[in-house]
Formats: structure tokens, C-alpha cells, sequence
């Protein structure tokens, strides 16, 4: 099921076809070595594909969306949406052959669009491996703001459309050690 356009990408489903690109990125130190709990084994990506082939973008369950070249259909990469509490969490991976080319901007735009359309009173959050400098530039283009390093999660918290509420829990979250 295809979800969004933008110019150079498709925003579809999860396929069966896509198994191989994303046992490699996520098998390269170059996408992987900021990932936390991505499935890397074979099976357990075929496994996971098939379990969320189905997933509809919406405001009301977790999403698996691949990015796919609107040319030639090929996979590039991958965006998880994750609903909760009036908050949209989003985590990507890039294949790394895609990197620094703009394909996750276009992406990512498109996306927080379309769901801050969904729900424009929602907020936006993503959690980056406080290490991973290009990651965090996207969010900062992306109009993400810095929130803070927290250390039970070791992440550095960025968000979109935040509440004051969220700024300083992030805070309060961020003092501790």
C-alpha cells in the first residue's frame, strides 16, 4: 500500500521483496552502529515483514513504512511512526548507499506533514544516539528542538510542536543520573 509521494520516493508498505536491502543496512556498521533493537538476523526481518506488510498510517497504531525510489521501486530504507499518548515518535534508517542525499529530509517532511495534518495538536519526538551528529542535523533542518540528553535512555530528545508540559518533563528526565 503506498501511503505518500514526494518527488523522488514512494512511502509504501512493508514487502517481501525488501528483505535483502534491509538485512544489509541493517547488518552495516554504517546504519547500525546508532540503531538499538532493530532485528538483524534473516529470519527475524523476513518474520517482521511479514507481520507488518499491513500496517496502516494513522494516529492509532505503530507503522512500518518503507522508502522506496518512486523510479524503480526499490527499498531505501525505513520509517517507524509510533503513536502514544497525543505524541508521535518517529525512528528512520537510511540504507547507507542513500546517505547525505537528501532522501530522508524529503521523507520526513512529507510524513510530519501528512500526520501533523492527522492531528495538529500532536507532538513530535525523536530519540538520537547522542553520537550521531548527522541524525541530529536532520531533526534541527526538520524544525526539531534539542530537548536535552537523557541519560536513562541515552539519548539525546528532540522535538516538534511540543508543549511546555513535555519541555520540562524532558528536563526533569534530563537532571537525572
Amino acid at each position: 500500500m503506498i501511503f505518500l509521494e514526494t518527488q523522488r520516493l514512494i512511502l509504501r508498505s512493508v514487502e517481501p521483496g525488501d528483505e535483502a536491502v534491509m538485512f544489509d543496512y541493517r547488518n552495516d556498521p554504517r546504519c547500525s552502529r546508532y540503531q538499538r533493537g532493530q532485528k538483524r538476523a534473516r529470519h527475524q526481518i523476513r518474520e517482521m515483514i511479514e507481520r507488518r506488510k499491513d500496517d496502516v498510517l494513522s494516529h492509532q497504531a505503530n507503522c512500518m513504512i518503507a522508502l522506496a525510489l518512486r523510479e524503480r521501486g526499490e527499498m531505501i530504507g525505513e520509517i517507524v511512526v509510533m503513536p502514544q499518548e497525543k505524541t508521535f515518535s518517529l525512528g528512520y534508517t537510511l540504507h547507507y548507499a542513500y546517505h547525505r542525499q537528501g532522501y530522508a529530509f524529503e521523507a520526513l517532511s512529507a510524513l510530519i506533514e501528512y500526520l501533523h495534518g492527522l492531528e495538529p495538536a500532536w507532538e513530535f519526538i525523536s530519540f538520537v544516539h547522542p553520537e550521531n551528529l548527522a541524525s541530529m542535523g536532520l531533526l534541527k533542518k526538520l524544525g526539531y528542538r534539542d530537548l536535552g540528553y537523557i541519560p536513562g535512555m541515552e539519548s539525546q530528545v528532540f522535538g516538534k510542536w511540543v508543549h511546555p508540559e513535555t519541555v520540562e518533563e524532558m528536563a526533569l528526565a534530563a537532571e537525572k543520573k
